[in-house]
Protein backbone atom coordinates (compact mmCIF):
# COMPACT_ATOMS: atom_id res chain seq x y z
CA UNK A 1 0.00 0.00 0.00
CA UNK A 2 1.30 3.42 -0.93
CA UNK A 3 1.89 5.81 1.97
CA UNK A 4 2.79 9.48 2.00
CA UNK A 5 5.68 8.67 4.37
CA UNK A 6 8.62 6.32 4.06
CA UNK A 7 7.85 3.13 5.93
CA UNK A 8 10.58 3.71 8.51
CA UNK A 9 9.20 7.18 9.27
CA UNK A 10 5.64 5.88 9.42
CA UNK A 11 6.66 3.17 11.90
CA UNK A 12 8.39 5.78 14.04
CA UNK A 13 5.25 7.92 13.96
CA UNK A 14 3.04 4.98 14.91
CA UNK A 15 5.31 4.04 17.82
CA UNK A 16 5.51 7.60 19.14
CA UNK A 17 1.76 8.07 18.74
CA UNK A 18 0.99 4.85 20.61
CA UNK A 19 3.28 5.82 23.49
CA UNK A 20 1.74 9.28 23.76
CA UNK A 21 -1.87 8.10 23.37
CA UNK A 22 -1.49 5.38 25.99
CA UNK A 23 -0.17 7.81 28.60
CA UNK A 24 -3.07 8.65 30.95
CA UNK A 25 -4.10 12.29 31.00
CA UNK A 26 -7.18 14.42 31.66
CA UNK A 27 -8.90 13.00 28.57
CA UNK A 28 -8.48 9.44 29.83
CA UNK A 29 -9.73 10.47 33.26
CA UNK A 30 -12.80 12.04 31.65
CA UNK A 31 -13.57 8.85 29.70
CA UNK A 32 -12.94 6.52 32.64
CA UNK A 33 -15.17 8.63 34.87
CA UNK A 34 -17.98 8.38 32.33
CA UNK A 35 -17.51 4.61 32.19
CA UNK A 36 -17.56 4.14 35.95
CA UNK A 37 -20.57 6.38 36.46
CA UNK A 38 -22.69 5.47 33.42
CA UNK A 39 -21.40 2.21 32.01
CA UNK A 40 -19.40 0.86 29.10
CA UNK A 41 -21.73 2.19 26.41
CA UNK A 42 -21.38 5.72 27.79
CA UNK A 43 -17.61 5.30 27.90
CA UNK A 44 -17.40 4.14 24.30
CA UNK A 45 -19.64 6.99 23.14
CA UNK A 46 -17.37 9.39 25.04
CA UNK A 47 -14.39 7.92 23.19
CA UNK A 48 -16.11 8.66 19.87
CA UNK A 49 -16.93 12.22 20.90
CA UNK A 50 -13.42 12.90 22.15
CA UNK A 51 -11.94 11.41 18.96
CA UNK A 52 -14.04 13.70 16.76
CA UNK A 53 -13.09 16.71 18.88
CA UNK A 54 -9.41 15.80 18.68
CA UNK A 55 -9.67 15.39 14.92
CA UNK A 56 -11.19 18.86 14.78
CA UNK A 57 -8.11 20.13 16.57
CA UNK A 58 -5.88 18.32 14.09
CA UNK A 59 -7.67 20.04 11.23
CA UNK A 60 -7.47 23.32 13.12
CA UNK A 61 -3.73 22.88 13.52
CA UNK A 62 -3.37 22.32 9.79
CA UNK A 63 -5.34 25.52 9.14
CA UNK A 64 -3.12 27.57 11.40
CA UNK A 65 -5.28 27.87 14.52
CA UNK A 66 -2.43 26.50 16.61
CA UNK A 67 -0.25 29.38 15.42
CA UNK A 68 -2.98 31.81 16.47
CA UNK A 69 -3.19 30.25 19.93
CA UNK A 70 0.60 30.30 20.24
CA UNK A 71 0.79 33.98 19.30
CA UNK A 72 -2.35 35.25 21.02
CA UNK A 73 -2.53 34.64 24.74
CA UNK A 74 -6.01 36.15 24.76
CA UNK A 75 -7.39 33.73 22.16
CA UNK A 76 -5.77 30.79 23.93
CA UNK A 77 -7.13 31.85 27.32
CA UNK A 78 -10.67 32.41 26.02
CA UNK A 79 -10.91 28.96 24.45
CA UNK A 80 -9.23 27.32 27.45
CA UNK A 81 -11.63 28.98 29.91
CA UNK A 82 -14.61 27.96 27.78
CA UNK A 83 -13.42 24.36 28.05
CA UNK A 84 -12.89 24.69 31.80
CA UNK A 85 -16.37 26.16 32.25
CA UNK A 86 -17.88 23.31 30.27
CA UNK A 87 -16.20 20.76 32.53
CA UNK A 88 -17.49 22.58 35.61
CA UNK A 89 -20.94 22.55 34.03
CA UNK A 90 -20.68 18.77 33.60
CA UNK A 91 -19.76 18.51 37.28
CA UNK A 92 -22.83 20.54 38.20
CA UNK A 93 -24.99 18.28 36.05
CA UNK A 94 -23.54 15.24 37.81
CA UNK A 95 -24.55 16.70 41.18
CA UNK A 96 -28.12 17.04 39.97
CA UNK A 97 -28.41 13.38 38.99
CA UNK A 98 -30.21 11.24 41.52
CA UNK A 99 -28.88 7.78 42.31
CA UNK A 100 -32.22 6.01 42.78
CA UNK A 101 -33.32 3.03 40.71
CA UNK A 102 -36.73 2.72 39.07
CA UNK A 103 -38.70 -0.15 37.48
CA UNK A 104 -35.72 -2.47 37.82
CA UNK A 105 -33.60 -0.30 35.50
CA UNK A 106 -30.43 1.40 36.62
CA UNK A 107 -30.87 5.12 36.05
CA UNK A 108 -27.17 5.33 35.33
CA UNK A 109 -27.71 3.37 32.11
CA UNK A 110 -27.68 5.62 29.08
CA UNK A 111 -30.68 5.86 26.74
CA UNK A 112 -30.69 7.31 23.22
CA UNK A 113 -31.04 10.91 24.35
CA UNK A 114 -28.32 10.68 26.98
CA UNK A 115 -25.98 8.95 24.51
CA UNK A 116 -26.32 11.95 22.23
CA UNK A 117 -25.57 14.22 25.15
CA UNK A 118 -22.58 12.11 26.21
CA UNK A 119 -21.15 12.20 22.67
CA UNK A 120 -21.64 15.97 22.57
CA UNK A 121 -19.92 16.38 25.94
CA UNK A 122 -16.89 14.40 24.82
CA UNK A 123 -16.70 16.33 21.56
CA UNK A 124 -16.80 19.77 23.18
CA UNK A 125 -14.42 18.86 25.99
CA UNK A 126 -11.84 17.74 23.41
CA UNK A 127 -12.47 20.52 20.90
CA UNK A 128 -12.30 23.28 23.52
CA UNK A 129 -8.80 22.23 24.51
CA UNK A 130 -6.46 24.54 22.55
CA UNK A 131 -3.45 22.66 23.91
CA UNK A 132 -4.40 19.78 21.63
CA UNK A 133 -4.14 21.92 18.50
CA UNK A 134 -0.77 23.22 19.67
CA UNK A 135 0.36 19.67 20.38
CA UNK A 136 -0.56 18.58 16.86
CA UNK A 137 1.20 21.60 15.39
CA UNK A 138 4.38 20.74 17.33
CA UNK A 139 4.30 16.94 17.00
CA UNK A 140 3.06 16.18 13.50
CA UNK A 141 5.56 18.26 11.42
CA UNK A 142 8.42 16.16 12.80
CA UNK A 143 7.17 13.37 10.53
CA UNK A 144 6.39 15.40 7.41
CA UNK A 145 7.87 14.61 4.05
CA UNK A 146 9.26 17.99 3.00
CA UNK A 147 8.69 17.11 -0.66
CA UNK A 148 4.91 16.88 -0.17
CA UNK A 149 2.29 19.52 0.74
CA UNK A 150 2.01 20.07 4.46
CA UNK A 151 -1.75 20.36 4.99
CA UNK A 152 -2.74 16.90 3.65
CA UNK A 153 0.03 15.36 5.74
CA UNK A 154 -1.13 17.22 8.84
CA UNK A 155 -4.72 16.05 8.43
CA UNK A 156 -3.67 12.50 7.53
CA UNK A 157 -1.23 12.07 10.39
CA UNK A 158 -3.70 13.73 12.76
CA UNK A 159 -6.37 11.24 11.73
CA UNK A 160 -3.98 8.34 12.34
CA UNK A 161 -3.07 9.68 15.78
CA UNK A 162 -6.75 10.14 16.66
CA UNK A 163 -7.52 6.55 15.64
CA UNK A 164 -4.65 5.24 17.75
CA UNK A 165 -5.83 7.33 20.70
CA UNK A 166 -9.38 6.03 20.22
CA UNK A 167 -8.03 2.47 20.46
CA UNK A 168 -6.10 3.15 23.67
CA UNK A 169 -9.05 5.06 25.13
CA UNK A 170 -11.29 2.09 24.32
CA UNK A 171 -8.89 -0.16 26.21
CA UNK A 172 -9.24 2.14 29.23
CA UNK A 173 -13.03 1.96 28.91
CA UNK A 174 -12.98 -1.86 28.87
CA UNK A 175 -10.65 -1.95 31.86
CA UNK A 176 -12.82 0.52 33.79
CA UNK A 177 -15.93 -1.47 32.92
CA UNK A 178 -14.39 -4.56 34.51
CA UNK A 179 -14.00 -2.85 37.87
CA UNK A 180 -17.15 -0.73 37.61
CA UNK A 181 -19.48 -3.16 39.46
CA UNK A 182 -17.29 -3.07 42.57
CA UNK A 183 -16.92 0.69 42.35
CA UNK A 184 -20.67 1.17 41.91
CA UNK A 185 -21.49 -1.08 44.87
CA UNK A 186 -19.18 0.96 47.03
CA UNK A 187 -20.53 4.22 45.66
CA UNK A 188 -24.15 3.15 46.15
CA UNK A 189 -23.55 1.93 49.68
CA UNK A 190 -21.92 5.18 50.68
CA UNK A 191 -23.98 7.46 48.42
CA UNK A 192 -20.78 8.98 47.07
CA UNK A 193 -21.08 8.09 43.38
CA UNK A 194 -22.37 11.34 41.95
CA UNK A 195 -20.24 13.42 44.31
CA UNK A 196 -17.12 11.59 43.16
CA UNK A 197 -18.09 12.09 39.50
CA UNK A 198 -18.80 15.77 40.07
CA UNK A 199 -15.49 16.19 41.91
CA UNK A 200 -13.58 14.68 38.98
CA UNK A 201 -15.22 17.08 36.52
CA UNK A 202 -14.66 20.05 38.82
CA UNK A 203 -11.03 19.02 39.20
CA UNK A 204 -10.58 18.66 35.44
CA UNK A 205 -12.13 22.09 34.97
CA UNK A 206 -9.72 23.66 37.44
CA UNK A 207 -6.77 21.81 35.87
CA UNK A 208 -7.78 23.01 32.42
CA UNK A 209 -8.13 26.60 33.63
CA UNK A 210 -4.72 26.79 35.32
CA UNK A 211 -2.63 24.62 32.97
CA UNK A 212 -0.23 26.33 30.60
CA UNK A 213 0.38 26.01 26.87
CA UNK A 214 2.76 23.08 26.94
CA UNK A 215 0.69 20.08 28.03
CA UNK A 216 -1.07 18.15 25.25
CA UNK A 217 -4.00 15.77 25.74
Amino acid sequence: MHTFLPHSMLLAFLGASLALAATPGPGVLFIVTRTLSQGRKAGLVSVAGVALGNFGNAVGASLGLAALFALSAVAFSIVKLLGACYLVYLGWCALRVRGERSAGRDLQAADGLSLTRIFRDGFWVALLNPKTAIFFAAFLPQFFDTRAPGMPQSVGLGAIFVMIAACTDTAYVLAADRVAPAVRRLSTAMAWGRYLTASVFFGLGIFTAVAGHRAPD
